[in-house]
């Protein structure tokens, strides 16, 4: 069965079902969610680095990740019931731990010693914080960004689950109708899209942080000449 034939087809790709239509659903799901919780991962991650402590916070967020997606959207659903909401809670536990994790591993790793000159030059807690942590701490934090927006466009799908649009439509509606290339054409579609946008943000990182801060290149490692450790001379030869 050519499985590639379903995305292939242009007819697939048009009208209000059509695969550019589900792909914009899909982006936007993904969108609101990254921007809810950059605005309350990054703050919260960023003051409580500063302030030392509170990393029970960033356990505490994390071990939400652990909940299962799906069962935490039917009891949602049932809650709340039909509508975005339940979707959006629901991502909103997989991408902020991330980005909150991120932010305040990155404030805490900044070196002391940069921290110490800025306070010695007269620099206050909020002008070191937004003027030599976060900058310092951009790495962690972009990379945070990162790892929630691949598990985001990854179970944006489950959207599709309590009857709204996105690429997860085609999943649902393909297994629903035994429709298998258009079950398997979705998966693709979304694992594309999550590698693509991984890619971008790859290189917004690249432009983004300073290239003092980024990870060495990899290759053969330079040999350093190091002078031997002086021995002490023994007293008897000194004499």
């Amino acid at each position: 069965m050519n499985y590639l034939g379903w995305l292939l087809d242009g007819a697939n790709w048009s009208g209000p079902q059509g695969i550019t239509q589900r792909l914009i659903e899909h982006l936007g799901y993904t969108a609101l969610t990254m921007v809810i919780a950059l605005v309350v991962a990054v703050p919260v991650g960023a003051w409580i680095g500063h302030r030392s402590g509170g990393g029970f916070v960033v356990s505490g967020a994390n071990g939400l990740r652990a909940l299962p997606t799906l069962g935490l959207l039917v009891l949602l659903v049932t809650w709340i019931g039909l509508g975005f909401t339940g979707p959006l809670i629901a991502l909103l536990v997989l991408g902020i731990p991330p980005i909150l994790a991120g932010t305040y591993a990155g404030i805490r790793n900044v070196d002391r010693a940069i921290v110490d000159a800025a306070t010695g030059m007269g620099m206050r807690g909020k002008d070191v914080l937004l003027k030599v942590e976060l900058p310092n701490a951009l790495p962690l934090i972009i990379g945070g960004i990162r790892s929630a927006l691949l598990q985001v466009v990854s179970t944006a799908t489950i959207a599709a689950y309590v009857g709204l649009g996105g690429l997860g439509r085609f999943i649902f509606d393909g297994l629903a109708q035994r429709d298998f290339p258009q079950m398997i054409g979705g998966s693709i579609l979304v694992a594309v899209l999550a590698v693509a946008l991984d890619l971008l943000f790859g290189g917004l990182q690249k432009l983004l942080v300073s290239p003092g801060l980024q990870a060495a290149p990899r290759g053969p490692r330079r040999l350093r000449a190091v002078p031997p450790p002086k021995q002490p001379v023994p007293a008897a030869e000194a004499a």
